[in-house]
């Protein structure tokens, strides 16, 4: 690892050697959005910095698989930044990232867990402060019941494992996700999910925030357990059913702000989601996006689903 990073080095001082002078490291706190190209893929990743205390940056990285991991500290001076954290799923090694700032936009280099480099680019996270309707329309189901219609497998690599049968869309093994074909903003979505022992799911809000479903019955509440938002919202109990039983949920989005009622009890309330959790589609916050249900993790059953849109 030692003589990867001695041959990457200047590799990264190339990259800056002509960043802009005496830039503060006021404009770097907040959140970003970036896109790490890996080959000829962008994968979506997010950072934030904080300041922590009178000088000291601090923060979160959200990688393309994984929940949000915390920095211990961002190193910043003329425009340069650099971190590195522990691996998490992938690798053996420290994950490091260095970058510069530069007329408002992150551009650098991202040295994974597994000693592969790859550069990434980064824009600030729109803020998404909007106001709640003040009216709902009516419940609109976006799951027939018969087939897959209004919906789309994620077969780039491999082949569809998702059937309907008897009213329930059914993910019988580990596979592919499966996308809505149309994307949302704003929405009150009702669904429900059911899983055996120990299997994993998810429900992706606009393809980048993930509701956590999963076989969490008998444990504590947590942000990567059911019902939290995957890495950043802890619910305030765990309102899980056994495994083998429908999980009924009702789930409010407007702007950044969720709200999660689980199985009749309100679990998260207007909450702010910071940002995007791993496996998400892309980092476009800005855009409209479709629900995504993770389908790679065990098997998995879900029905009865709906939407409500601003009137």
């Amino acid at each position: 690892m030692k003589t990867l990073l001695k041959n990457l080095l200047p590799f990264f001082v190339l990259g800056f050697v002509q960043v802009s002078m005496g830039q503060s490291s006021d404009e770097l706190i907040g959140k970003w959005d970036l896109n790490v190209a890996m080959g000829t893929t962008q994968l979506p990743s997010w950072l934030e910095v904080k300041l922590s205390g009178n000088s000291t940056l601090v923060g979160h990285f959200v990688g393309h698989s994984g929940s949000a991991r915390p920095i211990s500290e961002v190193h910043f001076h003329e425009g340069v930044f650099d971190f590195s954290i522990p691996p998490q799923w992938d690798g053996k090694n420290d994950m490091h990232l260095s970058g510069t700032l530069k007329d408002g936009k992150l551009t650098g280099t991202l040295l994974s867990s597994l000693g592969t480099a790859h550069t990434f680019t980064g824009s600030p996270a729109p803020a998404l402060d909007r106001t709640a309707p003040k009216a709902w329309g009516k419940s609109q189901a976006i799951f027939n019941g018969k087939d897959l219609s209004g919906w789309t497998p994620q077969t780039e690599q491999r082949t569809n494992q998702w059937t309907v049968e008897e009213g329930i869309l059914k993910s019988p093994r580990s596979g592919v996700n499966l996308l809505s074909s149309s994307s949302y903003e704003d929405f009150k979505l009702h669904i429900e999910v059911r899983y055996p022992e120990h299997s994993n799911s998810g429900i992706y809000l606009r393809g980048r925030y993930e509701v956590q479903v999963e076989d969490s019955h008998g444990k504590a509440p947590s942000n990567i357990l059911f019902g939290g938002i995957y890495g950043f919202l802890c619910p305030n109990e765990m309102a899980v059913h056994p495994a083998g039983e429908w999980q009924v949920f009702d789930i409010t989005l407007v702007g950044r702000r969720v709200s999660i009622e689980a199985n009749g009890k309100k679990i998260i309330t207007d909450q702010i989601i910071p940002g995007i959790t791993g496996g998400a589609l892309n980092s476009d916050e800005a855009a409209p996006g479709p629900f995504m249900l993770q389908g790679d993790h065990g098997p998995v059953e879900y029905r009865n689903i709906s939407i409500q849109l601003p009137q």
